[in-house]
């Protein structure tokens, strides 16, 4: 039995049961919530290479219903990840199983490329194998790289500078020439900038198993006491404080346009691409003035050299997807630091509190 996609465009077609990979991570764990909110029956796999199974008691307290099944498998093994398809009956899948640290990408290119792209290509196989054939696919803003000024569009040619986003154009060229190929394949490819913050509840967060290396969680862990300050990378770019200059974009607001997508699988085979965001650049001493005055607490700071792939300013033109679908996020900076800083505060060692039971008043 399928859903009725009524709500974005009338097409008579939407998926059932959602396949989500990384399931267990930031965006995958906060994907989970909004989907099972949907009405979708949800199968996560994970391996917890970078992530924490205790998110799924999060997901189904905050839901208020569990999900279908949780597989821990890596999806480069594809006799488990097709013992999957076997079990289950996937309409279609969202794919945020990948490492993420553009700067740890650079010290471990090829563990970064064996598993971002061997991973998308093993699932591809897998998907075609089962008849499954439309994927929205978590991309990233950083294929722009040193693009210049924004906001940058959905026509920017994309300079990818770090591992970490030339694996992600990689896979958006992978996907574009299989939809070339297949012609019942539909992939709807979200390039994302920096997602941060938190669930309201303050039940789910950003809490990597390796040491972060985003800008957020690292503030929010100075904040509560984790560490003493903050490295920030560079303060000689060609920005108004001399600080690189992002996007944020609530996690919340992010993975709500995923779910918005999958009812948009039914506008039509092929490939589309679009940026989210917010339109807006904030730079990194801006995120830290902003958080120092959501928790009330001084964030440390010191300035050390610039890293390699680091660009002076990456904002993205959004434009495209409200014209497309009418999506727009709904929060700002400073409710991304207000959720961040609430998840910290109740989960000072992050999912490691499991002993802690987080009041979502607090």
């Amino acid at each position: 039995m399928t859903r009725s996609a009524t709500a974005h465009g009338g097409a008579s077609w939407a998926p059932s049961t959602v396949l989500v990979t990384g399931g267990a991570g930031f965006l995958g764990s906060h994907a989970c919530v909004v989907l099972l909110d949907h009405g979708y029956e949800v199968i996560v796999v994970d391996d917890y290479s970078n992530s924490s199974p205790q998110v799924f008691a999060r997901v189904a307290r905050i839901a208020g219903r569990f999900l279908g099944a949780v597989y821990e498998l890596d999806i480069r093994d594809r006799r488990a990840l097709a013992a999957v398809f076997d079990r289950h009956s996937v309409d279609a899948v969202v794919h945020f199983a990948a490492h993420k640290a553009a700067g740890r990408s650079a010290r471990m290119p090829a563990e970064y490329h064996d598993a971002n792209i061997g991973g998308t290509t093993a699932l591809l196989s897998t998907m075609h194998e089962h008849g499954v054939h439309r994927l929205v696919y978590p991309s990233s803003c950083a294929v722009y790289g040193d693009a210049g000024r924004g906001p940058l569009d959905e026509s920017t040619p994309v300079r990818p500078a770090t591992p970490y986003a030339l694996a992600k154009s990689i896979c958006e060229r992978i996907l574009a020439d299989i939809c070339r190929n297949c012609p019942e394949c539909t992939v709807l490819c979200l390039r994302h900038p920096t997602p941060a913050g938190a669930h309201p509840s303050g039940l789910l967060g950003e809490d990597p198993r390796v040491p972060p290396e985003n800008l957020l969680p690292l503030v929010a862990q100075v904040a509560v006491g984790r560490r003493d300050r903050l490295r920030v990378f560079g303060s000689d770019y060609p920005t108004p404080d001399g600080t690189p200059v992002r996007d944020f974009l609530h996690v919340m607001d992010a993975v709500e346009a995923h779910r918005i997508a999958l009812d948009h699988l039914a506008d039509g085979p092929g490939m589309q691409v679009f940026n989210l965001g917010t339109g807006e650049g904030r730079s990194v001493l801006d995120v830290v003035a902003e958080f120092s005055g959501a928790s009330g607490r001084p964030i440390p700071y010191e300035v050390t050299g610039r890293r390699p792939g680091d660009v002076a300013e990456l904002v993205p033109d959004c434009g495209a997807l409200a014209r497309a679908w009418g999506w727009r996020p709904s929060r700002g900076l400073a409710d991304i630091c207000r959720d961040a800083w609430r998840f910290q505060r109740l989960n000072p060692q992050g999912y490691a509190d499991s002993a802690r039971r987080p009041d979502p008043k607090g």
